[in-house]
């Protein structure tokens, strides 16, 4: 019985500490010119150089490889930015 009250009342607690959780902030729309700081590229840089700076970027940063998700998430976000 008394494990029984001890289980809900960890259970409680539990629950409450998840609801007070902030939750979780939309991402800052990234701008063109922190996109290019990001991956490296001039203002000039063609198509094919900004995919040649992020392919080489992710290759060294990809989650696999040791990078975070938040760094390989920035590096798409870039080059979606300045391919678009």
């Amino acid at each position: 019985m008394i494990v029984l009250a001890l289980g809900l009342i960890v259970l409680t607690v539990l629950v409450w500490v998840g609801r007070l959780q902030k939750p979780a902030r939309k991402p800052e729309p990234m701008s063109v010119g922190e996109a290019r700081a990001l991956l490296g590229v001039s203002v000039n840089a063609t198509a094919e150089e900004v995919r040649d700076a992020y392919a080489r970027l992710m290759r060294k940063n990809h989650p696999d490889q040791g990078g975070t998700d938040g760094l390989a998430a920035k590096l798409n976000a870039a080059r979606d930015k300045l391919l678009n």
